[in-house]
Parts: C-alpha cells; sequence; structure tokens
C-alpha cells in the first residue's frame, strides 16, 4: 500500500487525533478522580479509595499522553517547536504538576500522619486540576491564533508571554475542559466504587455535566460568531513539501464555520459533544454506569473531532503574523518520515489497545474497603 504525500499528512492527522482520543479517555479517569478528590472524599479512607481506584492503571494511561507528544515531534516537527516556544510556561505548568502524581501516590501512604496525607493529597489534586484546565486554554489560543512569527532560517520567534494566553475565552475553553474531565472522573469513581463516595460522585457528575453543557455551548457560539477564524487564499501544490512562508492566510469572522457549510456532516461532532454527556448523566442517575461512562468517552472523542474539524486545516495559527500559521500540509515531516511511522504504528497501536483492553479487563470491579489493607495508595 502506498500513499501519495497529502494522504499521509491526513493520516497522520488522524492518527495524532486518535492518540489524543486515547489520552483523553483513559487518562480522564486520573485527571478526573485527582481534580475532584476532595468533593469526593471526605475522610482519609475515603480518599484512599479514590486513589485505589486509578492506581493500578494511571501509568499506561499516561503513555497516550506521550505517545502524542512523540507522534506530534516526529510527524509535525514545526508545529512541536512552535508550540513548545509559545506555550512554555503552560506546558511546564502541566509537566510539572503531572510529575507531582507518581510521589503522591507513592509517597501518600507511607506515613499516618493526617499533614503528610492532606499535603500528598493536595499535590495529587493540583496535578488533575491543573492540566485538565490549562488542556482547554490551549485549544483555546488554538483559535485565536498564538503571537509568532518565522524568520528567514524558519526559526519561530514567540512573540507573547503566558499571561498574554489567558483570557476569558481561553478562560471559559478551560472550563469546558475541566467540567467535563470532572465528569468522566465522577463516573469513573461511580463505576469503582460504593457506599457514600459512589453517591458524592454521581452528584458531582450531574453538576459537572451541565456546566460542560452551558460552557460548550457558550464557546461554541463565541467561537463561530465572535471571534475572528483563518483561511487559506493561497497555497502551491499540498501534495509537495511545503514551508510555512509559501501560503496567504486571512483572518474574518465566521471563518471557522467554513468548513461546516463545505461538510455539513461536520455538525454530528458538536452535537455528540453535548448528546453524550447528557446521556451519560441520564444513565449514571439509573445506575449503569458503565454505559454512562462510554456515552460520556464518545463526548470526550467528539470534543477533539470539532475542535480538529474547526480548525482544519490549521494546527497552530498566529495571530500575528497570519501567513505564518502553521498547517498540515506545511508543518510535516518528509514523505519518507511519515510513510515508516505510518508502518510502524500499523504495527504497533493494535498491541497497545489490545494491551490497553486486557488491562482494564483484569482490574475491573469495584474498590472495597478491604482492599485498603494491601493498598499501596
Amino acid at each position: 500500500m502506498i500513499f501519495d504525500y497529502e494522504t499521509l499528512k491526513l493520516i497522520w492527522l488522524l492518527l495524532v487525533g486518535a492518540l489524543l482520543i486515547g489520552f483523553a479517555i483513559t487518562g480522564g479517569f486520573d485527571l478526573g478522580v485527582a481534580a475532584s478528590l476532595f468533593l469526593v472524599g471526605k475522610t482519609d479512607k475515603e480518599r484512599q479509595l479514590a486513589l485505589t481506584s486509578i492506581g493500578p492503571t494511571w501509568e499506561g494511561n499516561q503513555v497516550w499522553f506521550i505517545t502524542a507528544g512523540g507522534a506530534i515531534f516526529a510527524a509535525f516537527p514545526l508545529m512541536y517547536a512552535a508550540a513548545f516556544s509559545g506555550f512554555y510556561i503552560a506546558l511546564l505548568l502541566i509537566l510539572v504538576s503531572l510529575i507531582l502524581r507518581p510521589p503522591g501516590l507513592d509517597y501518600r501512604s507511607k506515613l499516618s500522619s493526617p499533614i503528610w496525607r492532606t499535603t500528598w493529597d493536595i499535590c495529587l489534586f493540583l496535578s488533575g486540576f491543573i492540566p485538565a484546565l490549562l488542556f482547554g486554554v490551549a485549544f483555546g489560543n488554538l483559535f485565536l491564533g498564538i503571537g509568532f512569527h518565522y524568520d528567514n532560517a524558519l526559526m519561530p520567534h514567540p512573540i507573547e508571554g503566558f499571561f498574554a494566553l489567558v483570557n476569558p475565552y481561553t478562560l471559559l475553553l478551560g472550563l469546558v475542559s475541566l467540567s467535563i474531565i470532572l465528569v468522566h472522573g465522577a463516573l469513573f469513581l461511580q463505576l469503582k466504587t460504593s457506599n457514600s463516595l459512589n453517591k458524592r460522585a454521581v452528584k458531582i457528575a450531574y453538576i459537572s455535566g451541565i456546566l460542560f453543557v452551558i460552557c460548550f455551548s457558550t464557546a461554541w457560539y463565541w467561537t463561530i460568531f465572535k471571534i475572528e477564524g483563518f483561511q487559506i487564499i493561497a497555497i502551491p501544490n499540498i501534495n509537495e513539501s511545503l514551508t510555512p512562508l509559501s501560503k496567504e492566510v486571512t483572518k474574518g469572522l465566521q471563518f471557522w464555520l467554513n468548513n461546516y457549510n463545505q461538510h455539513p456532516l461536520g455538525y454530528i461532532a458538536p452535537l455528540l459533544s453535548i448528546s453524550g454527556v447528557l446521556a451519560a448523566l441520564v444513565f449514571s442517575a439509573f445506575n449503569y454506569p458503565g454505559i454512562a461512562l462510554f456515552c460520556n468517552s464518545i463526548t470526550l472523542s467528539a470534543l477533539i473531532i470539532t475542535a480538529g474539524f474547526t480548525l482544519f486545516p490549521f494546527i497552530l495559527p498566529s495571530s500575528t503574523a497570519p501567513n505564518h500559521s502553521l498547517t498540515i500540509w506545511d508543518a510535516s515531516s518528509s514523505k519518507l518520515t511519515l510513510t515508516w511511522m505510518f508502518w510502524a504504528t500499523l504495527i504497533f497501536l493494535p498491541i497497545v489497545l489490545s494491551y490497553t483492553t486486557w488491562v482494564f479487563r483484569v482490574m475491573r470491579g469495584k474498590v472495597l474497603e478491604k482492599d485498603l489493607l494491601k493498598s499501596p495508595y
């Protein structure tokens, strides 16, 4: 099977999206449980139960995030370089907060001191809250565009600091991300726990779900009708190797609606984002947490698809130099690199999926208080 260069670029956009979806679904369990730790766990024992529910699988879930970062580096190196420059402080905060999770889980129960355990609980809370919020803020900045440009040597030059990335619109996107991750974590706890912890998780899922619907609907309207989108007006042959300086881009209101006007089936993704979480809340209320979690996974997938479809073909727009915006056509690696990586992915991705499925099957079932006697968390 031999693909042309244009098709390979599209395939790798889809594969990166699939990896992000994999992290959102599996890593969303861990982020959601950690971010809601003090909401669901009113006692030390309840918080230990919540952490024990994610303890056996969180490391494997994290691999999806690492693999997605590696795939972006290999498939779209220009985006990787520009994003790490423009989002440097935000990415550093995410990485530092994620680093808090391993020692938090490993050392929390080493001592019985309330101060010791509460300190690690706070670290674990931050390891869920900060990434869940900042992932949304980062996506918000993709729609606004970030301030950067290239020189003649194709070196990216960011011209905005961290605080320029934070504004009412991006914070709204942060709330979208945080609220749906809280729903995901709460539904996972409903599936894995019982008694008061279970009931509290149902309540958190309901409140967070309603907040998500409100925030997502507002963000959708704001994105489509109130901020300027990007549109390519001239570009060379996309089946060839291009540079970000070889195209012309313009900005305008409702440009982010262009793909939906050309392909109306794209509206299915944002509709699923809403209907999926509402279905999850219904199944949760009737105590079908497994089905509810599946429905919320559809919402997480639809959210990422919505963002990708709206932005396409842009992957990192520039607000200060629109012509230097990055697209999948001019930010990708060589055809040879994409081809070799495709075949490697074709072999190893099914193995990873099979292993992940097997692990969750082995670890299925509720976490009970008697399990705390042998729990290291």
